[in-house]
C-alpha cells in the first residue's frame, strides 16, 4: 500500500501530465473489509488503476464502473458496496442510484460494507486564439480566469498586448496539440482573417467560433471557395461568435464568447446532474 503522500505526489504528476483521472477514496467501512477509511487510489481514463489501494476485488469492479462514468460526465459520485442482504433490506438493487449514492454488491466472504467516494480530476480545457485584436486580448483574460488553458496565436510584436496567457505562438499557426475536442476563436478582426480560417479548416475541435459579422464570414468563405479550398468544414464555425447578449465592447463580445464556450462544455454535464 502507497504512503497517502505517495498517492498526493502521484495526482500531481498525473494532473500536471494533462491527464483525465479519478481519485476513489474509501470514506467509511463497517464490519470487515480489506481497506479502511483514508484509502484512495488513482483511476486513470482507460480503466486502470494508477496507484494507491482501495481493497481488492470486492470493490473493484464498482469503483473502475464510476471513475469511468465520473470521467466522462466530470461528476463525482459515492459508491456505497454492500453484501446482497443489505441490499435486500433497504430494497435496493445492485447498480441503482438512491439519493446521490450507488449501490453496488459486495459478493467477497467478508460481506462488509465500503463506501467510496470518485471524484474526476479534469484538465483545464484548452482555448486557442488567432489573433491580437482588442476582442482576443479581453477573452484571454476573462477565459484563463474562467478556467481555461489559454494558447494566444499572433504575431510576435503582439504579444506585449497580453496579460499572461498560458501558451504565446508567433504566427497564426495552429499548435501541434491542443485542438482535439477543444475551444478555437478566430478574432484576428481583418488582420490575417482569411489564413486563420485556413488554419482551423477541419482541425479537430469542439468549437470554433468567429469574430465577425455574417456577412464578412461569407464573404471570406467565397474567396476560400473561389482559391479551390474544400469550405465545407466551414460550414460548422460559429459565426458570429457568442451568445447573442447585445454585446457592443471588446469585454461584452468576449464575455459572451466564454459563456458560449461554457454552455458547450457542460451540455452534457448540466443534463446528468438534472437526472435528464
Amino acid at each position: 500500500m502507497q504512503a497517502p503522500s505517495d498517492i498526493l505526489d502521484l495526482v500531481s504528476q498525473t494532473k500536471a501530465r494533462g491527464e483525465p483521472f479519478a481519485v476513489a477514496t474509501v470514506v467509511r467501512t463497517v464490519s470487515v473489509t480489506a481497506a479502511k477509511a483514508g484509502a484512495k487510489a488513482v483511476v486513470l481514463a482507460d480503466g486502470r488503476f494508477s496507484g494507491g489501494w482501495i481493497g481488492g476485488g470486492c470493490a473493484r469492479s464498482a469503483v473502475l464502473k464510476a471513475a469511468g462514468e465520473a470521467i466522462q460526465d466530470g461528476q463525482p459520485r459515492l459508491v456505497s458496496v454492500q453484501p446482497e442482504d443489505l441490499l435486500e433490506v433497504q430494497h435496493v438493487a445492485p447498480g441503482e442510484v438512491r439519493d446521490g449514492i450507488v449501490y453496488a454488491r459486495n459478493m467477497c466472504p467478508s460481506q462488509g460494507t465500503m463506501d467510496v467516494f470518485v471524484e474526476p480530476v479534469l484538465p483545464r480545457p484548452d482555448l486557442i486564439i488567432l489573433g491580437a485584436s482588442p476582442v482576443a486580448v479581453a477573452l484571454a483574460d476573462i477565459a484563463r480566469r474562467l478556467g481555461f488553458f489559454v494558447t494566444v496565436c499572433a504575431a510576435a510584436t503582439d504579444h506585449a498586448s497580453f496579460g499572461e496567457p498560458d501558451r504565446l505562438i508567433d504566427g497564426l499557426t495552429l499548435p501541434a496539440n491542443g485542438t482535439a475536442h477543444g475551444f478555437i476563436v478566430i478574432a484576428t478582426q481583418g488582420r490575417g482573417d482569411a489564413v486563420a480560417l485556413k488554419a482551423v479548416i477541419n482541425a479537430p475541435a469542439r468549437y470554433i467560433g468567429f469574430v465577425g459579422s455574417r456577412r464578412k464570414f461569407a464573404a471570406l468563405r467565397r474567396d476560400l471557395d473561389g482559391a479551390g479550398i474544400d469550405v465545407g468544414a466551414i460550414d460548422a464555425i460559429r459565426s458570429p461568435a457568442g451568445l447573442d447578449l447585445g454585446a457592443i465592447t471588446p469585454d461584452e463580445i468576449a464575455l459572451s464568447i466564454v459563456a458560449e464556450m461554457i454552455a458547450v462544455r457542460r451540455r452534457g454535464q448540466r443534463m446528468v446532474s438534472k437526472g435528464e
